[in-house]
């Protein structure tokens, strides 16, 4: 499943490609047709991420009373994509959901979006679906703080209500780290690879309960997250050795691995550990695959 920072930069991109033009919207598939249908013409307001949702909201140009249900709501879930493509005009390839693409004025097709005209095109979402500014709140209620949301009140008033709420629960809260990172009603966009980078960085073991954590912990966690979840935003990949373990550094062969980028822990299961040399553990929790090291994050 795209952890936070893959939705992130989707936004942006949609951002920077579609808003402020208006669309085209459909779904070849047809599952998501008649709702497609009531927004083609409208122009894109804006594309906003919350962890791993998405929401992109439509207004129309000749009608400044917007729809009531007038926000896309996007969760990729385990197999989902969102793709950015060439436009061709054709009915795009596989089994989309929803195909966004700019027109101009006149309805006709607006070839100009950054030179090279492109398309987005949603495949196998775990969902998308039409709701309400009221529906996009309820949703965005049920969410932790996200690492890549702004915690200045003035600039984002809830995500920043919401840090402290996470640090009283962190405070009474038995449950493993481990188990609250992956929980989205804590930390909103947080994966496993997050998880299990960000506690070896630290040298917490996954084990740990919240409430032994202390308050340097705590915010550490955070700032981990934050400065960790910006660089894969930036760069599309998700990469978490320090300068001296990368494969330069240390004469190593890159990994090799579907996710990419370079990391401590995760999917490195009985591999030596870059720092001490132990070998790297791996169990299942909760149904996900656990991963740290003996060595760096010694139990309680």
């Amino acid at each position: 499943m795209p952890e936070g920072h893959v939705i992130h930069r989707l936004a942006a991109q949609l951002n920077q490609l579609f808003a402020g033009h208006a669309l085209r919207v459909s779904s070849p598939q047809g599952r998501f047709a008649e709702e497609a249908g009531a927004l083609t013409g409208d122009m894109l307001d804006r594309a906003e991420a919350w962890g791993k949702h998405l929401f992109l909201s439509f207004g129309n140009p000749r009608n400044p009373h917007r729809r009531a249900d007038h926000i896309i709501h996007i969760h990729l879930g385990l197999i989902g994509t969102l793709a950015i493509e060439p436009f061709t005009g054709s009915q795009p390839r596989g089994q989309v959901r929803l195909h966004l693409h700019r027109i101009d004025a006149e309805g006709g097709e607006d070839m100009c979006t950054w030179g090279n005209a492109v398309e987005a095109n949603l495949r196998g979402p775990q969902w998308c679906r039409l709701i309400t500014d009221e529906e996009m709140d309820a949703a965005v209620a049920k969410l932790g703080a996200d690492p890549l949301r702004s915690t200045d009140p003035v600039v984002d008033p809830e995500n920043a209500a919401k840090l402290p709420e996470l640090d009283q629960f962190l405070c009474r809260s038995r449950r493993s780290i481990g188990s609250i990172l992956m929980d989205q009603a804590r930390y909103a966009g947080v994966g496993n690879i997050y998880r299990a980078e960000t506690l070896f960085r630290l040298g917490i073991h996954p084990d740990v309960r919240a409430c032994d954590l202390a308050a340097e912990e705590r915010e550490s966690i955070w700032q981990d997250l934050v400065e960790l979840m910006a660089e894969g935003e930036a760069s599309g990949r998700i990469d978490t050795v320090r300068p001296e373990h990368t494969p330069e550094a240390m004469g190593r062969a890159p990994r090799k691995d579907d996710h990419g980028g370079e990391v401590y822990v995760y999917r490195r299961a009985g591999q030596p550990c870059y720092v001490c040399g132990e070998e790297i553990r791996h169990r299942v929790v909760e149904g996900r695959n656990l991963f740290w090291c003996p060595g760096c994050q010694p139990a309680a």
